[in-house]
């Protein structure tokens, strides 16, 4: 089966709730809580989004997502950061870096949600013929 979401976040809390009500709203979900993990990940599922932590183990979320970016086959990745580093700073250089919707923690679910609702519709549009 393929994955719909892949969700990087190394807080066990933060990716149990966010497994929890991805699934109840329908989508397969796998995860990972390092950076490095995440673009082996990335190629091995081929999700159709990434919910991206900033600050993980190994690698941060904004170098993970320069190399999506970079990588030719990897780039059309919609990308969600989901991170806790709310400052219009971090915003920005997420929005530099090639993310698609930034989000801060504490977030809401629907809003995670929506946002992850609206990036698979965006990607189904744009891959169609």
């Amino acid at each position: 089966m393929p994955t719909d979401i892949l969700i990087a976040e190394d807080e066990p809390s933060i990716l149990e709730a966010l497994s929890f009500v991805l699934q109840r709203a329908g989508w397969t979900v796998q995860s990972v809580t390092d950076g490095e993990a995440v673009m082996q990940a990335v190629r091995r599922m081929r999700p159709r989004v990434l919910v991206l932590d900033v600050m993980m183990p190994k690698k941060s979320g904004f170098e993970v997502l320069k190399q999506i970016r970079a990588d030719a086959s990897l780039r059309a990745l919609p990308v969600l950061v989901l991170t806790a580093k709310g400052q219009q700073q971090d915003k920005r250089v997420a929005e530099e870096l090639g993310a698609d919707r930034f989000i801060t923690k504490p977030y809401s679910n629907v809003d995670v949600i929506d946002t992850v609702r609206e990036l698979l519709e965006a990607n189904t549009a744009e891959s169609s013929p």
